[in-house]
């Protein structure tokens, strides 16, 4: 999996519990001690960091020790520890206001397909599906104002 990080592709190598993350001629290791809610607690070569992680479902952003990064990912997301439970938590990349909800709680959805949109600093933000799958819980509704990492929906994925 390649990664665009602030102009620098990292190519991130899935090695034991973690990955082996190489920035140019630079290589560290990156191991993800505990993921929740968009918050990854990260040992960066054996330094401890806190990430936050957040998604529109085509891009991803990450902060870490205040910084924000674009993330571009090629490949479908792998979340660790999930336990064989296959499921998707959506947050709100940065604070907004909900303009629209389009789909239902139950309503079975498709990778790309847009579940509802923002709307922050004058930008149209649309948050889709990362996968085919199930819309579980939808926390927003029409006109709630949302803070930055704010689950919006919860999907199941098959």
């Amino acid at each position: 999996m390649k990664t665009t990080f602030d102009e620098n592709a990292i190519d991130l190598t899935p090695s034991g519990k973690g990955y082996i993350a190489t920035i140019g001629d630079k290589t560290v290791s990156v191991e993800i001690v505990h993921a929740e809610n968009g918050k990854l607690d990260l040992l960066i070569d054996g330094n401890h960091v806190i990430a936050y992680v957040s998604s529109d479902g085509a891009k991803r952003w990450a902060t870490i020790n205040g910084q924000t990064f674009l993330l571009t990912r090629s490949s479908g997301t792998r979340r660790s520890g999930a336990g064989g439970e296959h499921a998707s938590e959506l947050a709100a990349p940065m604070p907004g206001q909900v303009r629209s909800v389009n789909v239902s709680e139950g309503e079975a959805v498709s990778k790309g397909q847009t579940l509802l949109v923002l709307e922050a600093m004058k930008m149209e933000i649309r948050i889709q599906a990362p996968r085919d799958g199930v819309v579980k819980e939808l926390l927003v509704k029409v006109g709630q104002t949302v803070e930055r990492e704010q689950i919006l929906v919860k999907m199941d994925h098959g």
